[in-house]
């Protein structure tokens, strides 16, 4: 069954190569189809082109689709496999349960401003979900950087022994990584939060729908007003979502290229419980940090994703096309992948343990020649002076630095790493998200 079927069939090579995996997709989707069904057949009544008790029918057979579309049991909302997508699944199901009335919901819109709001509905929610688990990764961190802020670890500037660390430092950098990350998830959120529905084939209609009661009933932040860039947004929202997944991304995957190294013998820095590290099959010795790893190979696959989308989407005409179909395959998995490594690295960083003492060891010693060239600053001796002092000390086997004892108090560095600048950073930023809108919203269309 198909929406757009009259009296003539797709040759069935056609058919299953066209809906290709829409069906798998857009199980996910359903219960955001189901919102808009909600909201739309609410305003065509208050328009006129449904009458109340029709609006009524049609609200409470949608609200048993709907939790359906919540269930894990044997009623669990299903795709039909002669159903082309979630659209034609929903509305079938409407007429097959109301009749005529069934038929009427479809008035003033197209697939594709359905499929517009039902994706901008779902990378609401996802994006939401993201956060969260972004933020519960950004508070780990921060307690961390606070328990080992005193534990010193080497710095390094291109992979060479630079300048003194911190655990502290170490772990407060990608805390703070994060509100970046968290800023360019706001930007994301800004763009999906508008309403593309009512903009049907990317032209309007010439009923007197009314945009703006849709948008408040989806708890939408605005309208995409323009009913042509509403259908050119198709492309652009999970773009600049996938750009927002890589971002975070980038952070877990250059963590975990740390955690790699630091776990690594010759460094020797941080430990995990031989759980939840993998052996070998022939030495026996082998603690493998498969876990970082897979971390770091998952997320660069997210970091492409921003390319891949904009591939796929390169010099498309206007309107809609069906190249744009395929963008669920590559980012609703993406969501979910970025959270599990979110989750799974937030696993690994409860049961580290990281060594003290580190900078002790004589390899280290040239950490502090900036230390020492800094206090003969103090004295009294010109920088460049006091450099060369210092580098000549070094090329002659003769530089020496015992105490290890620092005083950085300038914001941001060891001894004032400043994380409560950074926590409150990050709540400003999550305060302008404003989630409970759009969940009031939502509460009150499905109660």
């Amino acid at each position: 069954m198909k929406l757009w079927q009259k009296n003539t069939d797709s040759l069935k090579d056609v058919e299953i190569f066209t809906v290709g995996r829409d069906r798998e997709f857009d199980l996910l989707l359903a219960p955001y189809d189901v919102l808009g069904n909600m909201a739309h057949a609410t305003m065509l009544a208050s328009i006129g082109l449904l009458t109340e008790s029709e609006k009524d029918d049609l609200l409470a057979e949608l609200k048993n689709i709907y939790a359906k579309t919540q269930s894990e049991g044997d009623d669990k909302f299903t795709i039909s496999d002669d159903v082309e997508d979630v659209h034609s699944q929903i509305e079938f199901l409407l007429t097959q349960k109301l009749g005529d009335t069934g038929k009427k919901i479809h008035s003033a819109r197209s697939r594709n401003d359905q499929v517009l709001v039902d994706i901008k509905l779902f990378l609401r929610s996802e994006i939401e979900k993201t956060v969260s688990s972004v933020q519960t990764l950004f508070k780990l961190l921060i307690e961390k950087s606070e328990q080992w802020k005193n534990v010193l670890m080497p710095g390094y500037t291109h992979l060479q022994i630079a300048m003194p660390s911190s655990f502290g430092l170490w772990l407060g950098a990608y805390a703070e990584s994060l509100v970046d990350d968290t800023i360019q998830l706001k930007a994301a959120y800004n763009i999906v939060n508008k309403n593309p529905l009512g903009s049907a084939a990317g032209y309007g209609s010439s009923f007197p729908i009314n945009r703006t009661m849709t948008t408040e009933l989806l708890g939408f932040g605005d309208l995409n007003y323009n009913v042509v860039y509403a259908q050119m947004g198709r492309g652009k929202a999970e773009r600049i979502t996938a750009m927002a997944l890589a971002n975070v991304a980038d952070t877990l995957a250059r963590f975990s290229m740390d955690a790699c190294m630091y776990c690594n013998q010759n460094f020797d820095f941080i430990h995990f419980p031989a759980e939840l590290t993998t052996g070998s099959s022939i030495m026996p010795h082998k603690k493998n940090p498969d876990v970082f790893e897979l971390v770091r190979a998952q997320c660069n696959r997210i970091k492409a994703l921003p390319n891949e989308i904009m591939m796929m989407t390169t010099n498309l005409p206007l309107g809609y096309n069906r190249d744009l179909q395929l963008l669920k395959e590559h980012l609703f998995p993406a969501l979910t992948m970025l959270r599990s490594c979110i989750d799974i690295v937030e696993l690994m960083i409860n049961n580290m343990t990281v060594r003290d003492n580190i900078l002790k060891e004589e390899k280290y010693k040239y950490l502090f020649s900036v230390e020492e060239v800094n206090k003969l600053v103090l004295e009294g001796v010109p920088f460049r002076d006091a450099y060369k002092q210092v580098g000549l000390s070094i090329e002659n086997g003769t530089f020496n630095y015992e105490n290890i004892e620092l005083h950085h108090t300038h914001e941001g560095s060891l001894g004032n790493l400043c994380n409560d600048k950074i926590e409150t950073t990050m709540y400003k930023v999550l305060a302008g998200f404003h989630f409970e809108d759009a969940h009031k919203a939502i509460d009150k269309l499905i109660q």
